[in-house]
């Protein structure tokens, strides 16, 4: 078993290609947890890692310029890559439409941006298949075929049409709904069908296990369930034994760590000016998407503002906003409405030289990343539902010092490791987000060290590559006892008062 291959199947791969106006191709290493985590691991078990490559099939390099511009452009990854042909047409149903109109919005509870197009399911259904087609091509049957996130719900289903016999894992980077959510989705059954095709079924909290677990015990009867009351739960059917378990996605603690310790080290102006600069940063990074919650954490600054007239001059808001899925309708809109919420802010609170809020459209390098946070005295993470949240993590990672509080939705995944270090809020209760910053600006520096202590040795001990090294050790060995302990997060219900 321990000389078993790692297939990776994502919706794209580890690469970004690009085609310049001279017609040439250029083709560099991507960058992220996913790839840190799994590269090693697939370059150890010489596995290969299968993709779209995010442009569609009639403006694709042909095989031999492909496997030439990796060679020259990638540095040489150390694994092979495959890429999956899509249409245009594909493109629209299944990415734009099935994915991101249907499974996107109804994952994250928000029915009312659904778009139950059938043709989005059919075109959703034919690159599941055109996807099984290619691991059964590049896979043998002792292979362990590990599929990444909601493009690919199907593809254990399709395998099995084909006859391809695999052991397979399946891994949902975003949350799972309740049953009273995911029941709305026309393709319900066929998709909890096709989900417990997978042999593991990995989820980033228990309580996204338990939403799984209840839609299956509602609608699938022959569904027996077992298990140890907590992170593991084994559904066994007629004919296979489906596991299913909680594996929270982390970061590369030390990269961000240690780039944080060398930036301190090398700005030598850094500490005189958190001497002589008593502004207090409150820090945003999020990728433009209602799922984000910034909307509603912009108005909570305001009612900061409002309520604490004293904090005006006194702090400076950031939110840097990462441009995604551009010429798309709802994000326009929404992007609107937090540029006019950003001018009305400003435009009630600020004084000479000072403006409140300080907005960013664009993308950070890594290094940039890593700068910003170390300069934020708070991070306000404030998604209104999210499956984890790596910003969070990324921010807890970077505070070398020990310092700084983060503020963080109940709704993030992430909530469930970190609820001791940090200040939870309901995003949707603007008073307590007012309240909980005010806490966060004012709180002394021994609580802001205890806290940040406890929350950087939990995400150190379970980081990026623990994660992968724990869910492929219970798919491998069947052993899930293995998990990393990670309690339930049940909020507070009652609200803050106004």
């Amino acid at each position: 078993m321990n000389a078993q291959r790692l297939i990776v199947v994502s919706n794209r791969l580890p690469i970004v290609l690009d085609l310049d106006t001279a017609g040439t191709w250029h083709i560099e290493s991507g960058s992220g947890g996913l790839v840190t985590a799994l590269g090693p691991v697939l370059r150890d078990r010489g596995g290969i890692w299968i993709g779209w490559l995010g442009t569609p099939g009639s403006r694709l390099p042909d095989k031999e310029d492909f496997e030439r511009l990796l060679q020259t452009g990638t540095r040489d990854t150390g694994f092979g890559l495959r890429y999956v042909k899509l249409t245009p047409e594909e493109v629209a149903g299944y990415y734009a439409g099935f994915s991101n109109n249907v499974i996107w919005p109804l994952f994250h509870e928000f029915t009312s941006l659904c778009d139950f197009d059938p043709e989005y399911w059919q075109a959703y259904k034919t690159v599941n298949a055109n996807f099984a087609r290619r691991v059964a091509e590049e896979s043998g049957p002792s292979d362990y075929i590990w599929v990444q996130d909601y493009h690919l719900l199907l593809m254990a289903s399709q395998l099995k049409e084909m006859e391809c016999n695999r052991t397979t894992g399946f891994f949902l980077h975003i949350p799972f709904p309740p049953l009273d959510i995911f029941l709305k989705v026309p393709w319900r059954l066929q998709i909890l069908e096709a989900m417990l095709e997978f042999d593991l079924i990995g989820f980033q909290t228990v309580r996204d296990m338990r939403n799984f677990k209840h839609c299956v015990q509602s609608m699938i009867p022959d569904a027996a369930e077992s298990g140890n009351g907590g992170q593991v739960r084994t559904f066994r059917r007629p004919d296979r034994e489906v596991r299913v378990g909680a594996f929270p996605i982390s970061i590369d603690f030390q990269s961000f760590a240690d780039m944080a310790a060398k930036q301190k080290q090398s700005d030598q102006s850094f500490q005189g000016r958190r001497e002589e600069d008593e502004t207090l940063n409150i820090l945003g990074v999020d990728r433009l998407d209602y799922t984000k919650g910034i909307p509603q954490r912009l108005r909570a600054i305001g009612l900061l503002l409002e309520k604490h007239p004293e904090l005006c001059r006194k702090i400076v808001f950031n939110q840097v906003l990462v441009p995604s899925r551009q010429d798309v309708d709802t994000y326009d809109q929404l992007k609107l409405e937090i540029e006019q919420l950003v001018g009305e802010i400003n435009g009630l609170y600020s004084s000479e030289g000072w403006v409140p809020v300080h907005y960013q459209f664009r993308s950070l390098s890594r290094e940039e990343l890593v700068q910003t946070y170390r300069k934020a005295d708070v991070c306000l993470v404030t998604p209104l539902k999210d499956g984890m949240n790596l910003v969070a993590k990324e921010y807890c990672a970077c505070s070398v010092d020990n310092t700084g509080v983060l503020v963080l939705s109940e709704f993030a995944g992430t909530a469930a490791e970190l609820a001791q270090g940090a200040l939870l809020v309901n995003p949707y209760d603007r008073n307590g987000v007012a309240e909980a910053l005010h806490q966060a600006l004012t709180m002394p520096i021994e609580e802001q060290n205890s806290r940040m202590r406890s929350m950087r040795g939990i995400i150190r001990q379970n980081d990026i590559a623990n994660w992968a090294n724990t869910f492929l050790h219970a798919a491998i060995t069947k052993d899930l006892s293995y998990f990393p302990k990670v309690q339930l997060f049940v909020p507070n219900s009652e609200p803050s008062g106004e």
